[in-house]
């Protein structure tokens, strides 16, 4: 009765540590420039602002992030002299 069970806990370190590290490093699959992206922009925006953001990109069969980068491309076009 008093046996602990043999379930592993909630917070239980991977049997092999350096598999589950190298599996996180795995490519993205949302498409293939999909690792260009290296900065996250954080923007502070209502829930019902959110919510129709979502939406639209749902319409559009988008995801959010994908419809945000289209928009911020076409509002900020690269200049001369500005791009990397």
């Amino acid at each position: 009765m008093n046996e602990r069970s043999p379930k592993r806990g909630f917070a239980a370190r991977p049997a092999n540590p350096e598999s589950w590290i190298k599996a996180s490093a795995a490519p993205a699959s949302r498409g293939a420039d999909a690792n260009q992206y290296t900065a996250r922009l954080t923007i502070d925006v209502t829930p019902e602002l959110r919510a129709r953001i979502k939406i639209a990109a749902f319409k559009n069969g988008d995801t959010v992030a994908d419809m945000l980068r289209e928009l911020l491309r076409e509002h900020f076009p690269p200049t001369e002299g500005n791009t990397p």
